[in-house]
């Protein structure tokens, strides 16, 4: 699922140092549209290039235009990014980037669409958040609400790729890595196995031997083993019992 569409828009940037860590952090996340809507700080300042590193590419790339419009002209969805939630201009379609993330990404998938982030020192205006279809609100304590640019940017572009990664594995449930869990007879040799075992070490004995047994079997029941986790199981039955002087255990591995 492709990320080209998506657009990193940054309004009137003050400082360079945060225009290199967006383009960074853009190439971490695997976007590459970043646009600049009447920059102060410039692509070519040294140390926005000292801090983009291997986003170069991205901040060799970024776009200027004069206002905020322009930057948004092709857009089918648009989020502004604040750290304020309040008043009329802020109303209607606000969330957390969790929560927002997947739209936009659905989105995508049929045109460009714009996160929107506002100069250092304010913040988006009430004009600019009002031209977005709905705003951005990242969760932090009340008493410090306010994000450096770079770091709301980060936020954002990583909910974004938790998006596309949740997509991708609906998508295709096959593809997904979860581990194999041994089957119920290769589990039942396990445990007789490790019986077997621990008898022969002394740790079972006498009238609390089942139970004791039994609570073995429901630890690593839960643990839902994988096969070669069973194969790890069935060496340290061979091991106890190659201690307490007995043959190893027939028809197992090794055995």
């Amino acid at each position: 699922m492709s990320l080209v569409n998506v657009r990193v828009v940054l309004v009137r940037t003050h400082y360079a140092g945060n225009l290199g860590s967006v383009a960074r952090v853009m190439r971490n996340f695997g976007l590459t549209d970043l646009v600049l809507v009447a920059p102060y700080a410039t692509p070519n300042d040294l140390e926005a290039r000292r801090l983009a590193t291997h986003g170069l590419p991205v901040l060799d790339a970024a776009r200027t235009v004069p206002d905020l419009g322009a930057a948004l002209a092709d857009c089918t969805l648009t989020l502004a990014t604040s750290s304020l939630t309040a008043g009329v201009a802020r109303r209607g379609m606000i969330g957390t980037p969790a929560e927002l993330m997947p739209q936009l990404l659905a989105a995508a998938a049929d045109g460009p669409v714009g996160l929107v982030f506002g100069p250092e020192p304010h913040g988006l205006s009430n004009e600019e958040i009002g031209r977005c279809h709905g705003l951005l609100h990242v969760p932090v304590d009340p008493a410090f609400p306010s994000l450096n640019l770079a770091q709301a940017v980060t936020i954002c572009c990583y909910e974004l790729w938790k998006a596309r990664s949740a997509a991708i594995t609906a998508a295709n449930p096959a593809d997904t890595h979860a581990a194999k869990v041994a089957t119920h007879a290769e589990q039942e040799r396990m445990f007789e196995h490790l019986r077997e075992a621990f008898a022969a070490v002394g740790y079972l004995f006498g009238g609390r031997a089942d139970a004791l047994m039994h609570a073995v079997r429901q630890f690593l029941g839960r643990a839902n083993p994988t096969p070669q986790e069973v194969k790890l199981m069935h060496g340290l039955a061979r091991q106890l019992l190659h201690v307490a002087g007995k043959n190893p255990h027939r028809g197992e591995p090794g055995g």
